[in-house]
């Protein structure tokens, strides 16, 4: 039997820490771009990143050889040093701690891409907690508050 290599689609959404507002359009593409760049130097290939002045969320494909968490952490850590090396933000740039992650079939993919970047027009109507909340009931998740 042959071993193709693992796949494995996330959808992974983290917000900023208590959730301020700081991801403003002016220096959106500036965050996703380095959540992109931290992701492909650890063998991780990017499909979509969107969200709001609050939260992004990425859809990925796992490097086989790195744990999600370990993903996470590299790149939260990794991108909020570099924004703060170079004061991206007024004030100090920090994520939440913890994360939302979510293994996406291959099928769902298209699905998942569009509602990442749809992200503005979905968050007029919709809070960060509120995604989140319908996140959790949807994978039948206990619904902690991330924050």
């Amino acid at each position: 039997m042959s071993h193709s290599k693992s796949k494995i689609w996330v959808h992974a959404v983290f917000s900023t820490k208590d959730r301020q507002p700081i991801i403003q359009l002016a220096i959106q593409s500036t965050v996703h771009n380095e959540l992109q760049t931290q992701l492909v130097d650890i063998g991780c290939f990017v499909d979509c990143i969107g969200g709001v002045a609050d939260h992004v969320h990425l859809l990925l494909l796992l490097n086989p050889k790195k744990s999600i968490a370990d993903v996470l952490k590299q790149i939260k850590g990794g991108s909020s040093h570099a924004f703060n090396q170079v004061k991206l933000t007024a004030t100090h740039f920090a994520w939440q701690t913890g994360y939302g992650a979510f293994s996406v079939s291959e099928s769902h993919v298209p699905r998942v891409r569009v509602y990442i970047q749809r992200q503005q027009e979905h968050h007029r109507k919709q809070t960060f907690l509120d995604e989140y909340t319908r996140f959790m009931d949807h994978y039948g998740l206990p619904n902690d508050d991330v924050g």
